[in-house]
């Protein structure tokens, strides 16, 4: 048996599987964000290792004795400075921290082939811009710094003992070299930092560590070996059999991604695209990415007083799609894809008397499905064929929302049994990739397709005169915020 464990933003999810691929047992343990001020986006590392073990310790004991290796996944950019005593300095920066903007633009200032170096466009959410902040901002932690780990290579640290990355995780450090998938000494040197600082790189299947004997015993499990892992959306990817060219997947978590194959390195950062390390040798990917996806689904429940998602999804579909005026824009904490626009806020638009509950949660599944369209319109601009997307994350629990997402991106959306366990998945896979040296083909193999949802023109149509106005509504609401 194999175990994947994802340092998700929202939780930790541990999952068990066997050789044959079904997943045996999950367990999660619920983490928190903090918010200080504003664009911040913060994480104590700690909580993520007391989470790992909550999460871990909740699967059958039976189970966890015959784990014969562990894949990690995780949130992908989080920044985690620590000292010479390897103890974080500062609560960790998240990928969705929209402090930095400032930084990029002198990132990109101190090294001019930035983007040709990295295949993307400087952000935020990046992990070099926010340790440029931390220089300017916070001298004496940056001074302190010995080494910056991502979130579940902090996990890993604890672990195993062992500073290790892989690529794809590290492609969205913009401190790697991602055609070279090495580390660039340019961009190091940009935020002054040097390649001391790095976790040692990995492919996705590499064994990293072994687990610590006294985790191990903890856990009730052998010293197995821990391999490299992959970001979350890599690891959601392999999860679903998204291996190779023009293979696709729409994410559908806190954040929404679509996550698309490539046999190359195929950069677009003019429009925001990400251009990343796939978790095997060889293999890049594209994104687009959405800040806030099923987060939406989670805020506007809680604003509508509505007790949880199944009953806000259930009020969308009672209303039906394009059932009237009201606009929702998603963007809870900005936007990467296409906008790059770390400042701009959410909104609700149109509302009147007549709207009710139900119809604001149709225009809340609506908006999100219109800032994706954006996306892969960002996408196929770069030349991607995009035809058909596998639909994972909390969010593919709603067929409705799959018809609107599938007829306003124009694609054909499968969705697979256990789809909803991602990015854990893909790091068990990855785990029995290491031990039995089975090839990423016979291992990550697509799940049984529960359902295909195809793209309904005369929907499409009906929405068409809501996205013109979700467009302009963009545009209008970025210059009253400016």
């Amino acid at each position: 048996m194999y175990l994947g464990i994802d340092i998700g933003t929202s939780c930790v999810k541990a999952v068990v599987t066997a050789e044959s691929g079904e997943v045996l047992a999950q367990s999660s343990a619920d983490l928190t964000v903090s918010r200080p001020h504003p664009l911040w986006s913060e994480q104590a590392p700690a909580d993520w290792i007391a989470a790992t073990h909550k999460a871990v310790l909740g699967l059958d004991p039976a189970l966890r004795a015959e784990v014969r290796g562990i894949g990690l996944a995780g949130q992908m950019h989080g920044a985690t400075l620590l000292g010479s005593d390897d103890k974080p300095l500062r609560p960790a920066i998240l990928w969705n921290d929209g402090r930095s903007f400032a930084e990029c633009a002198a990132l990109e200032e101190a090294e001019p082939k930035s983007r040709a170096i990295t295949g993307n466009i400087a952000m935020p959410g990046f992990t070099a811009p926010k340790l440029a902040w931390v220089r300017a901002h916070e001298p004496d932690v940056f001074a302190a710094t010995r080494t910056v780990l991502l979130p579940k290579d902090y996990v890993r640290l604890a672990l195993t003992g062992e500073k290790a990355s892989d690529m794809s995780d590290a492609a969205g450090t913009l401190w790697l070299d991602v055609a070279a998938r090495a580390w660039s000494g340019e961009m190091l040197a940009a935020t002054g930092l040097d390649e001391t600082q790095m976790p040692r790189l990995y492919e996705g299947p590499d064994v990293t560590g072994a687990l610590r004997e006294d985790v191990a015993r903890q856990w009730g499990m052998d010293r197995v070996p821990v391999v490299a892992g992959a970001g979350d959306n890599a690891a959601g990817a392999l999860g679903v059999g998204v291996l190779g060219e023009g293979q696709g997947m729409l994410s559908l978590g806190t954040s929404g991604v679509i996550f698309v194959a490539n046999d190359a390195f195929r950069p677009n950062p003019a429009q925001a695209v990400h251009a990343f390390c796939h978790a095997l040798p060889g293999v890049w990917h594209q994104m687009s990415v959405h800040l806030s996806a099923a987060s939406c689904i989670d805020w506007a429940a809680r604003a509508c007083n509505v007790p949880g998602p199944a009953e806000f999804f259930a009020l969308a579909e009672q209303a039906g799609a394009a059932c009237g005026p009201e606009l929702f824009l998603p963007y809870l904490s900005g936007e990467r894809t296409p906008h790059n626009d770390p400042h701009i806020r959410a909104a609700f638009l149109s509302l009147g008397n007549e709207s009710t509950t139900p119809r604001m949660a149709a225009a809340v599944l609506e908006g999100v499905a219109f800032a994706h369209a954006d996306g892969i319109d960002a996408l196929r601009s770069a030349g991607t064929s995009i035809e058909e997307l596998c639909v994972i994350g909390g969010g593919s629990r709603s067929a409705h929302w799959g018809r609107i997402l599938a007829s306003v991106l124009g694609v054909r959306l499968v969705y697979l049994h256990g789809g909803e366990v991602g990015p854990a998945l893909g790091g068990a896979r990855l785990a029995q990739m290491a031990v039995t040296g089975a090839s990423a083909a016979d291992v990550c193999t697509r799940p049984e397709v529960r359902a295909v949802i195809e793209p309904d023109l005369d929907l499409a149509a009906r929405l068409a005169p809501t996205r013109t106005r979700f467009r302009a509504a963009y545009q209008a609401l970025r210059a009253i915020q400016e």
